[in-house]
C-alpha cells in the first residue's frame, strides 16, 4: 500500500470515524465542554468584526464544498452546468469566500496572541485550531492559480470523483488524486486532519449552531419573580411589653456598733 492511498484512501476514513464518533462521545459525557468559550467581554469591537468575516467566509466555504463535491456529476450534466462554468464559479466565489475568512481569521489570531488579557484565558487548544484553520484557507486560496491552468473543470472532477468515491466506500477512491498538485494534496489532507480533531476542539459548537443558538438553548438558568412559588410571610417575632425586672441592689452593711 502506497503513501497516496494510505493518505487519501485509509486517512478519510479514520478522520470521519474519529468525528463521529468523539462528537457523540463529548456530547455524552462532557456536554458542558461543548461551547466555543466567547470572549466577548474582552476587546468586543475586533472580534464582532473578526467573527463576522471569519464565520461568513467559513460558511460560504463550506457550502461550496459540500455542494461541489458531493453533488452527483450526472446531476450538473443533467442541469446543463458545464464544468467549466462550475470551475470558474468556484474560484470567484471561493477567492472572496476565503479572502473575507483569512482577513477574519487573522483578526481573531491577533486577538489571541497579542492581547494579554485574551492570551491568558485562552488555551493552547484554541489558538492552534485557529491557527489551523488559517493555514488551511491559505493553502486553499493557494489552488486558485492551479486551478486556473485547468479552467476546463477536469481538475475539479477528480475531486468530486474522490470525495463521492470515499462517501461510497469505491476502494479506489485515491487512484482519482494520485496526479493532482501538491497543493491540492496538502489541502485535502489537512482538511482531512480538521475533522480529525473536531471533537477535541471548540469547533463542535458548529453542530449546535443551528439548533440550540437559533433556539436560544444554552447553559444559562433565568427564573423570573412570577414563575417563583409564593411563601407564606414568616411570622413576626412577639417580643414581651413587660420590662425585664432589674437586679436589686446590694444590701448596705453598716458597722457594728
Amino acid at each position: 500500500m502506497d503513501l497516496n492511498q494510505i493518505v487519501f484512501g485509509v486517512y478519510p476514513y479514520i478522520a470521519l470515524s474519529v468525528l463521529a464518533l468523539g462528537s457523540v462521545i463529548r456530547f455524552d459525557r462532557e456536554q458542558y465542554s461543548w461551547r466555543s468559550g466567547s470572549s466577548q467581554l474582552l476587546r468586543r469591537r475586533q472580534l464582532m468584526l473578526g467573527s463576522v468575516l471569519f464565520h461568513l467566509g467559513v460558511l460560504a466555504i463550506f457550502a461550496g464544498h459540500f455542494v461541489g463535491l458531493l453533488t452527483p456529476i450526472a446531476v450538473f450534466d443533467a442541469l446543463h452546468v458545464p464544468h467549466s462554468a462550475k470551475q470558474m464559479l468556484a474560484i470567484v466565489a471561493g477567492g472572496l469566500a476565503g479572502a473575507m475568512a483569512i482577513t477574519g481569521g487573522l483578526i481573531l489570531l491577533h486577538r489571541r496572541l497579542f492581547d494579554p488579557r485574551i492570551r491568558a484565558t485562552s488555551t493552547f487548544g484554541d489558538t492552534a485550531i485557529l491557527a489551523i484553520l488559517v493555514t488551511q484557507l491559505c493553502l486553499g486560496l493557494g489552488t486558485i492559480p492551479f486551478s486556473l491552468q485547468h479552467r476546463d473543470g477536469h481538475e475539479m472532477l477528480k475531486f468530486m470523483n474522490w470525495a463521492q468515491g470515499i462517501f461510497t466506500f469505491q476502494a479506489g477512491a485515491a487512484g482519482y488524486v494520485a496526479d493532482v498538485a501538491w497543493v491540492f494534496k496538502a489541502h485535502l489532507a489537512l482538511g482531512m486532519t480538521i475533522l480529525l480533531l473536531f471533537p477535541f476542539t471548540r469547533l463542535v459548537h458548529m453542530l449546535s449552531a443551528p439548533v440550540w443558538y437559533l433556539n436560544r438553548r444554552g447553559w444559562q438558568l433565568v427564573r423570573s419573580k412570577r414563575d417563583m412559588p409564593r411563601r407564606p410571610l414568616a411570622a413576626a417575632p412577639v417580643y414581651s411589653a413587660i420590662p425585664a425586672a432589674r437586679p436589686s441592689a446590694s444590701p448596705k452593711t453598716h458597722p457594728a456598733e
